[in-house]
């Protein structure tokens, strides 16, 4: 079963809660009290750690597969889905999808001045992730500048620009909502290193920029150069999203078209061959007041198409940049075998390299790409390795294992209480009526200790 949106998500755990997987959330030390396993048998037993869309994909697979298997699911905090909670736009619900906890840094002068923010933080932000619940951007500038041209790119920019009614209507948190209400940025430009026929993200997202209400596209005429005369070449999902950014660039929009850009108060722009070389401050050094970039040209066509600098560089006016270059996975343990270069642990279709019984799923396996179809593909994938393990013998799951129940006797011994499938059914509760209050969704709990707290009542 394909999981579309959060119910779906929700659905499908209390399937697989009914047919012997438990979910648990590990929390923090230094809460009082034990969590009891319920069962203990010689039914081979899984651990998952991590409940995001990629370890919810490889529990749903292996007890479709081995319906003996007994899967338990650990999280670090009181509340499930990983991305599909805290990485997801909140205007689009019907995609709500251990990741990559880290950022892509741009290496570059100024990155660490007030006003530039990574788009995972950002997004955290603005979804309700706790750890990023202290970011309060400052949105009192005119200009932002997102780097990089994906989807999440594009989500960011929406966000930015959106109308509060619409926002209003989602489940994006509720002092995101206010700070945006008074934001001041009326212009965003989404800044790529490559050309138009590179771009990294989906037709449907571009499509809804470019429909966004209260905005118009402003282009660069000379970034398509030649584009035209290649799509005949291109196959058929590339040449249609070029196709619609051409139009978007430099048709002459119809009478209708036209006037609704007229009446735009906020202006979005793709901008093409620019590499951020340095984040300029303002007079004090105090935050950002500029960035300067690149101007690249391109060697090579197509997919492959490497940019190259030129020498020459463009400075932008802008008081807010958002680093949209990629998530980046993190060493999970010195006993776990890590590639740092590509950020992944080493595998074979899900098998951990050198470590017997261990595998891994999601961007941990893979990298930071694909959408959530890919995940599930990724996740079944693992999922397959692992029970052709079992089923050949070569992980022996014959002998009495005592599963979940010597990591409650660990979490008794450390004073931690986790937090149960049941326990989190509270916090889910609280949120939905919180949201149904404000015409919304939901209305997130921000915080762990508020969360503990529903959870525990």
């Amino acid at each position: 079963m394909r999981v579309q949106n959060v119910k779906l998500l929700f659905s499908e755990l209390k399937l697989w809660t009914s047919r012997r997987s438990r979910w648990i959330n590990r929390l923090h030390d230094g809460v009082n009290g034990c969590g009891k396993a319920s069962f203990s048998s010689c039914n081979p037993k899984v651990c998952i750690v991590g409940s995001g869309p990629a370890g919810f994909y490889t529990a749903q697979h292996l007890i479709k597969a081995r319906p003996d298997v007994e899967v338990d699911i650990f999280e670090r905090l009181p509340i499930p889905f990983g991305l599909v909670r805290f990485g997801v736009a909140p205007d689009h619900p019907e995609v709500k999808s251990y990741g990559a906890e880290g950022n892509r840094r741009m290496g570059v002068p100024g990155e660490d001045l007030t006003g530039v923010y990574s788009a995972k933080d950002f997004v955290g932000w603005y979804n309700g992730l706790p750890s990023c619940q202290e970011l309060s951007p400052d949105l009192s500038c005119e200009t932002a500048v997102i780097l990089g041209q994906g989807n999440v790119a594009l989500d960011v920019a929406r966000v930015l620009l959106s109308p509060i009614d619409i926002l209003k209507s989602t489940d994006i948190t509720q002092p995101a909502l206010e700070a945006l209400a008074k934001s001041q940025v009326q212009r965003v430009l989404i800044v790529g290193r490559r050309g138009p026929m590179q771009v990294a993200c989906t037709i449907k997202e571009l499509r809804e920029m470019v429909n966004l209400p209260g905005t118009r596209p402003e282009m660069v005429a000379a970034d398509f150069d030649g584009v035209t005369a290649a799509l005949k070449d291109l196959p058929r999902p590339r040449k249609r999203l070029t196709e619609l950014m051409l139009k978007a660039a430099l048709e002459n929009p119809g009478e209708k078209e036209q006037e609704r850009r007229n009446k735009a108060s906020r202006i979005w722009g793709l901008r093409f061959f620019r590499s951020p070389i340095e984040v300029l401050a303002d007079p004090n050094h105090s935050r950002t007041a500029g960035i300067r970039l690149a101007v690249n040209r391109l060697e090579g066509s197509g997919e492959g198409a490497c940019a190259v600098l030129t020498g020459e560089v463009e400075d932008v006016t802008c008081g807010l940049v958002i680093s949209s270059i990629g998530y980046k996975s993190l060493p999970i343990d010195p006993l776990v075998p890590f590639e740092p270069r590509k950020a992944i642990v080493p595998n074979t279709m899900g098998r951990v390299h050198q470590a017997t019984g261990l595998y891994c799923s999601g961007w941990l396996k893979t990298g930071p790409t694909g959408v959530i179809a890919t995940t599930m593909n990724n996740s079944f994938d693992t999922a397959r390795s692992l029970v052709e393990d079992m089923n050949s013998g070569n992980l022996d799951v014959s002998s009495a294992k005592p599963g979940s129940q010597i990591v409650s006797a660990l979490l008794e011994k450390r004073g931690v209480k986790p937090v149960t499938f049941s326990d989190w059914e509270k916090i889910d509760n609280v949120e939905m009526r919180r949201g149904e209050a404000k015409g919304k969704p939901r209305e997130k709990i921000l915080t762990v200790d508020e969360m503990l707290q529903v959870a525990r009542a």
